[in-house]
C-alpha cells in the first residue's frame, strides 16, 4: 500500500466541520474591529465600570488622543455589536451588549490573560508527566482522615485526591504539590465540615484565573474584618501562580501569610459552606446552592494592568469590601 492509499484510508474530510463561510466572514469582521490596543483598553474599563456603563467623557482619559478619535473607536465597536450606546444630554455613555457580555468575559478574563507574555513564570520547570506521588497522597489521606473522624475515610481520601488531581492540572514546580495539596484539602474538608449556626460568616471570591482580583479580595476581608468574617478564593480555570503585582500587595496586606497563598480551583463545596459568593468575572459558573447570597463585582483584572492599575484595582476592591463586611455583620 503507498502513501497515496494509505492517507485515503486514514485522513477523513474535515471541511464539513469548519465554521461556515458566512459566520466566519462575522466572526473575522468583529475581530478585525476588537484587533486595536485603544479599543480594547476601552472595552476592559467599560466591561469593569462599577456603574455598567462609561461615559466617552471618561474614556478619553485612557490615552492622549482627541475626543473625536475616541469617538471614533467606539462607533466601530458599537457598529459590529459589541457596544451599545445612549445619549445623556451633551454625553453619550456606553455599555456592553447584553448579548456579547459572555464573549467579552471570555476575552478579557480568559483569552487576554492567556496571550500576554508571562516572564515571571518558571518555565524552566518540566512539563512533562510528574512523579507519581500515589503513596504520598495515600499517607495524607489517612492523616488527614484521623482528624477528622467524623467524616468516612472514604470521603477524605476521595476530597484529597481531588484536591491534588486538581492542583496538579496547572502546578509548575512539581515538588510542591503534596504541600499545596494538604493546605487545599485542609481547607476543603474545614468547609464541608463547617457549622453554619456556630461559626463566623464566610465569604467566597471566585474568579477565572484566582491570581488576582479574588486573591486580593478575600486577604482584605480577613485583614479589615479582623476574624469576624472568614474569606476564601478560588478560580473557574485556576492560574499556576499568583500575578507578581498581587503577590506583593498581598504581602503589604498579610505580610509573611501572603507566601502561603496559591490559585485553587473551584469547588461546590466551597461554594455550599458560603453565606456570600462574590464572582469577579465568571459569574455564570458558580453552582446556585439554596440559601447562598450571590452578588458580582465588575472589577478590572490586575493581570492586564499597570502597577498603578493594580493598585486602583486594590483600592476598588477595599471599598467594596468594607461595604460587605459591615453589611454581613449587621
Amino acid at each position: 500500500m503507498n502513501a497515496t492509499s494509505m492517507a485515503a484510508d486514514f485522513c477523513s474530510p474535515v471541511a464539513t466541520h469548519a465554521i461556515g463561510q458566512d459566520a466566519a466572514a462575522s466572526v473575522a469582521t468583529t475581530l478585525k474591529a476588537l484587533a486595536d490596543p485603544l479599543r480594547l483598553r476601552m472595552l476592559s474599563a467599560i466591561a469593569s465600570d462599577p456603574r455598567g456603563e462609561s461615559c466617552v467623557c471618561d474614556l478619553a482619559e485612557l490615552a492622549e488622543v482627541a475626543q473625536p478619535t475616541v469617538s471614533h473607536h467606539l462607533k466601530v465597536l458599537k457598529d459590529v455589536g459589541v457596544l451599545t450606546s445612549e445619549r445623556r444630554g451633551t454625553w453619550v455613555w456606553y455599555r456592553i451588549n447584553p448579548d456579547r457580555r459572555r464573549a467579552v468575559t471570555a476575552l478579557l478574563d480568559s483569552f487576554a490573560p492567556a496571550t500576554v507574555a508571562a516572564p515571571w513564570r518558571n518555565d524552566s520547570v518540566d512539563d512533562g508527566l510528574r512523579p507519581d506521588f500515589d503513596a504520598r497522597v495515600t499517607r495524607l489521606a489517612g492523616e488527614l482522615a484521623a482528624e477528622v473522624p467524623q467524616l468516612d475515610a472514604g470521603v477524605v481520601f476521595a476530597i484529597v485526591r481531588e484536591s491534588y488531581t486538581g492542583l496538579a492540572r496547572t502546578a509548575r514546580v512539581s515538588s510542591a504539590l503534596i504541600p499545596l495539596t494538604e493546605r487545599f484539602a485542609r481547607q476543603r474538608l474545614s468547609d464541608l465540615t463547617r457549622d453554619r449556626d456556630a461559626g463566623v460568616p464566610q465569604v467566597l471570591f471566585v474568579c477565572v484565573a484566582n491570581a488576582g482580583r479574588s486573591q486580593l479580595a478575600a486577604a482584605l476581608v480577613n485583614q479589615i474584618a479582623g476574624g469576624k468574617v472568614v474569606a476564601r478564593s478560588a478560580g473557574s480555570s485556576p492560574a499556576d501562580v499568583i500575578h507578581p503585582h498581587v503577590r506583593s500587595l498581598l504581602a503589604e496586606i498579610e505580610g509573611d501569610a501572603a507566601s502561603e497563598r496559591f490559585p485553587k480551583p473551584l469547588t461546590d463545596d466551597a461554594v455550599r459552606a458560603a453565606d456570600v459568593v462574590v464572582t469577579m468575572g465568571c459569574g455564570d459558573v458558580c453552582p446556585i446552592i439554596p440559601g447562598v447570597r450571590y452578588e458580582d463585582w465588575a472589577v478590572g483584572d490586575p493581570a492586564l494592568a499597570s502597577v498603578e492599575g493594580v493598585e486602583a484595582i486594590r483600592d476598588d476592591i477595599a471599598a467594596r469590601v468594607r461595604i460587605l463586611v459591615d453589611d454581613v455583620l449587621n
